[in-house]
């Protein structure tokens, strides 16, 4: 700063004196406006810039304020005295510290009403922060970036995937790679084994006139076929008693080199041939026997087995035990159940159950054992039974509700009713749900134990599980309500068993009648 101006503005003085000590070289102005108002400059001629020394307190007057010296001077000159002739008021001090004391009150002034402006501005336009700024901005750009302090964050960590968790060098399950591609296969590769495609060739066949040959229809679709497709219509046809269709298909695939030969179909053929008594065996059955594989020649017993030709099926297993070919258990039930049905062939089922004895890895579904079981029953083999039972347990597979049924049908008739209602509890621990077989066998297990109690409440869980009882049901609740002297209780039955359509027995109606005597 070049100069240092010190102005003064007085309103309406007429005459103004103004002593000053110079204890520099001053420059001094007194102007007069046209609004009658006089202006006092001060100026520093020298270039140099003036160094102001601490401000000293402000001077407080009689009432406690701190009003600056120019203030008290224009309210003086404003009430028309004269300031500077009054002893109280007048200033005797140097021009340097007269110089210094404006200043530093005009600066003090100046900054109380800076302040006063800026916090009064602050409070109309806050000042945003940095971070504050930072914060709003990110919320139009998207996502609001990190603090290097929150990087770390912990998220849950992903579900396992299958293809991940499988160890390397195995193959992939030929389910799983049948179904990801089976919209990418070709039109042959679906059809060659569509069930829909393969019946509809035997309808198609079906429909031919007896004098036109099978080969018009398979012609059409022969760059679809592949192995083995065939076999299902071959099957078909034999539900459908076409078995001579069946050896014409056999013989149109014998001209085909892409798809003879086919054991698969060779073994429908036999089968569906034998089934309907259209296939002749020579009597040298081992000739026979060691020109066919074990399918062949299963698909061979089984046909027989259908057809009800049960000693010729007979003797073909005879001749594999043999030549020791080991065919499969299923085989040995079917045959065993179909030879059941007569009981003069007990002698030949005991001997088909000695063979299956002897194998030492035996395997048969829990049908095949079950219905074996109930031949074992008729035939009154109950230690046979409770071994089959026992094998299959051990086997590590669980019984189902026919062969528990079964089971307990066998103890009963065997007189063990302690033993089968032992059975009975296991059932019941088990939360096997009970058909109306099982009902039907445990009612008439709790009459052999004369418990009234459970007999009837059995029969009600019968019809509270929607099943509706049968004649023999009434029969036995009737029976034991008479044993117990339940008149009443035998006439609402008896009612209700007429209500369902039955027809009460002569012995039940005497016996009623001799309850009432």
């Amino acid at each position: 700063m070049d100069a240092a101006v010190l102005t003064c503005c007085l309103r309406s003085v007429l005459e103004t004196y103004v002593p000053v000590g110079f204890s520099r070289s001053w420059k001094a102005t007194v102007t007069n406006n046209r609004r009658n108002e006089v202006r006092l400059n001060l100026m520093d001629p020298s270039r140099t810039r003036i160094n102001l020394r601490k401000p000293i307190k402000k001077v407080t007057d009689s009432h406690g304020t701190n009003d600056p010296l120019g203030f008290r001077v224009k309210e003086s000159l404003n009430k028309g005295t004269r300031p500077f002739h009054d002893p109280d008021d007048s200033i005797s001090v140097d021009f340097d510290d007269t110089v210094d004391v404006f200043n530093d009150e005009l600066e003090t002034d100046n900054d109380d009403d800076k302040e006063q402006i800026e916090e009064k501005e602050a409070e109309e336009n806050p000042e945003w922060d940095a971070e504050d700024i930072e914060t709003i901005t990110s919320l139009f750009r998207g996502r609001i970036p990190q603090k290097p302090g929150k990087l770390g964050r912990k998220r849950p960590l992903p579900l396992p995937l299958p293809y991940k968790n499988r160890p390397l060098g195995l193959p992939s399950s030929k389910k799983g790679a049948g179904t990801i591609n089976s919209s990418r296969k070709s039109v042959s590769s679906r059809l060659y084994k569509d069930p829909t495609f393969l019946i509809g060739l035997a309808k198609e066949i079906r429909n031919l006139d007896p004098e036109k040959d099978v080969s018009i229809v398979l012609d059409k679709c022969r760059q679809f076929l592949r192995k083995g497709s065939l076999s299902l219509t071959i099957r078909e046809l034999g539900h459908m008693g076409l078995p001579e269709r069946a050896l014409q298909i056999f013989c149109w695939v014998q001209e085909q080199p892409h798809l003879y030969p086919d054991d698969r179909l060779l073994a429908s053929t036999v089968e569906v041939l034998a089934r309907n008594h259209e296939l002749k065996l020579s009597f040298k059955l081992e000739k026979f026997l060691s020109l066919s594989s074990q399918n062949v020649y299963e698909a061979v017993v089984r046909g027989f087995i259908r057809s009800g030709n049960l000693k010729l099926a007979y003797k073909l297993l005879s001749t594999a035990k043999n030549k020791k070919m080991i065919l499969d258990s299923g085989v040995y039930a079917k045959l065993i159940l179909e030879l059941g049905k007569n009981p003069d062939n007990h002698i030949l089922i005991m001997n088909l159950l000695e063979e299956l004895g002897e194998r030492d890895n035996l395997t048969l579904a829990q049908q095949d054992c079950t219905a074996i079981m109930k031949i074992c029953i008729r035939l009154r083999k109950f230690e046979i039974v409770e071994k089959l039972f026992n094998w299959f347990k051990d086997s590590g597979m669980k019984p189902s509700v026919v062969m528990y049924t079964t089971l307990i049908h066998s103890r009963y008739s065997n007189n063990c009713c302690r033993e089968a209602l032992a059975l009975v509890w296991e059932m019941e621990g088990l939360n096997c749900l009970f058909d109306l077989p099982a009902y039907r066998v445990v009612i008439k297990l709790f009459v052999a134990l004369n418990d009234l109690p459970r007999a009837v409440r059995y029969f009600s869980k019968l019809k509270e599980a929607g099943f509706s009882p049968v004649f023999d049901i009434y029969m036995d609740i009737i029976k034991i309500y008479a044993v117990h002297g339940r008149i009443a209780k035998c006439k609402e039955v008896c009612k209700e068993a007429e209500t369902a359509g039955f027809k009460m027995e002569e012995h039940t109606k005497s016996l009623l009648m001799q309850l009432k005597e």
